[in-house]
This record gives C-alpha cells, sequence and structure tokens, in this order.
C-alpha cells in the first residue's frame, strides 16, 4: 500500500517546488520590467511623500538600464526602450557617486537647463518658477511632537503643480550659483526645499545620468506612520495612514 502511494506524495511535493519555482521567477520579472517596491526612509520629499509610505515604482516608464536588473550587473551600458522624464516627475534613481544607493526626488533640470534659487525661489532658465502661498501645513514627528510648516503651491513650466516645504527662511540652499544641466543628465530636487540633499550638494548628489533613472513613482499602496514599524501587524488599526492608501504620486 506504501510503495503505491509513493508516486502520489512526490508527485505532489514536485508540484509544490515548481509552483513556488514559477511564483519566484514570475515575481523577478514583475520587479525587473514592471513595478518595483519602494519605500521612503527620510522626509526629504514631505509633504508628496511621507516616511513610512510604500509605493510602487513603474520600472518601464524610461525604460531600461544595467541598474533595472536586481543587483545591477553592468552588463550592457546606455537604455533599451529609453524615454525621457518629464519635468516634474517624481523618479527613483541610483546616486550617482556610489552607483547602489536610491533615491528619489523630483525632475526639475532638464539636459542644457540652468537651474538657479534665488532667495527660495526656483528660478529655471533665468526666468522664476510660479509659486503661490498656501495653507501651513502641520508635520508630526515620530516622537509624537508637531510643527507648523510654511507652504507653497509651485507650477513649474510646463503645468506640473505640487506643493513644497519651507522650514526656514534664507536656508542654506535658498541662494546658490546657476547650475547648467549636462547632456543626459537630471536636475532632482526635494519638495522639503530645506531639508533635501539633492541635485544643488554637488558633492553629494549632483546631476544625474540617464543611465541612473530606476523609475517613475506612481502609487503609494501603504502607509504606517513614521517612527512605527510596518511588520507589527497588532498595531495597524491605529498606526497606519488609511487616507494615503491607493493614491496617486503626483
Amino acid at each position: 500500500m506504501s510503495a503505491a502511494t509513493e508516486p502520489k506524495k512526490e508527485g505532489g511535493i514536485g508540484e509544490t517546488v515548481r509552483v513556488i519555482i514559477h511564483a519566484f521567477l514570475i515575481a523577478i520579472v514583475i520587479r525587473t520590467f514592471l513595478f518595483q517596491p519602494f519605500n521612503i526612509p527620510s522626509g526629504s520629499m514631505k509633504e508628496t511623500l511621507l516616511v513610512g509610505d510604500y509605493l510602487f515604482v513603474s520600472k518601464f516608464s524610461y525604460g531600461y538600464s544595467h541598474f533595472s536588473l536586481p543587483l545591477s550587473p553592468p552588463l550592457f551600458s546606455g537604455r533599451i526602450l529609453g524615454s525621457p522624464p518629464n519635468r516634474g516627475d517624481v523618479v527613483v534613481f541610483k546616486l550617482p557617486r556610489d552607483g547602489e544607493t536610491d533615491y528619489i526626488k523630483r525632475v526639475i533640470g532638464l539636459p542644457g537647463d540652468q537651474i538657479q534659487m534665488i532667495d527660495g525661489v526656483l528660478h529655471i532658465n533665468g526666468q522664476a518658477v510660479k509659486r503661490e502661498p498656501a495653507s501651513t501645513w502641520v508635520d508630526e514627528e515620530a516622537d509624537g511632537r508637531s510643527e507648523t510648516v510654511k507652504r507653497w503651491r509651485e507650477t513649474l513650466p510646463n503645468g506640473v503643480s505640487y506643493y513644497t516645504l519651507d522650514l526656514v527662511d534664507n536656508g542654506f540652499y535658498d541662494n546658490t550659483p546657476v547650475y547648467t544641466v549636462p547632456p543626459d543628465h537630471y536636475f532632482m530636487m526635494g519638495d522639503n526645499r530645506d531639508n533635501s540633499t539633492d541635485s544643488r550638494v554637488l558633492s553629494q548628489v549632483g546631476y544625474v545620468p540617464y543611465e541612473n533613472l530606476i523609475g517613475r513613482a506612481q502609487l503609494i499602496f501603504f502607509s504606517v506612520r513614521e517612527g512605527e514599524s510596518a511588520w507589527e501587524f497588532w498595531k495597524w488599526p491605529w498606526t497606519l495612514r488609511w487616507n494615503r492608501f491607493f493614491t496617486l504620486v503626483r
């Protein structure tokens, strides 16, 4: 009797292994070519993106480079099926100085643009970008403290509009030299202008090569309060930011 049932056991185990392998391969294909999950570790993109947000990044938006592959093996250079980003896109990219660290910022400058901050106002090619005062924003810290922050509505020349935060007047990067974006590079900035290490800091980020782009931030699918852990599911009813679930990134 046991000998007759043995093939069934082997078949059941083999089928389970095949399902696991197929699921793993499908997950690799989706992550490499379609969507990659990404979580927000810092406040440089507040209020657009908050610490504890989890989002999907579309890998196909700008085509594929070797940075699109798991572990970023240098199998080829340039981009396949490349499509340039639009000004105002929120983009995940590999930090140019190490090629390993993931950063997320907003595309402000395109190749050939001249970018400058003057008294906290963004200038593109010598023209001040339109910005209007908006209602203040309450920033809730992980330790429970809250802070009221000045907020602006900024509108880029192509019509893309979003909020920026202004933590302090005359911040360190509120006045900068003129940055001229090289060919095939992009100028990235965080929406939290006084708390963002971005392309204004040439020694840390600088101009981002087209090849380093990973994808466009598309959708927040999960969000947990700053300072809380996503894996602590028993706290979810109280620690989740339900109003941010399934919201588009703009």
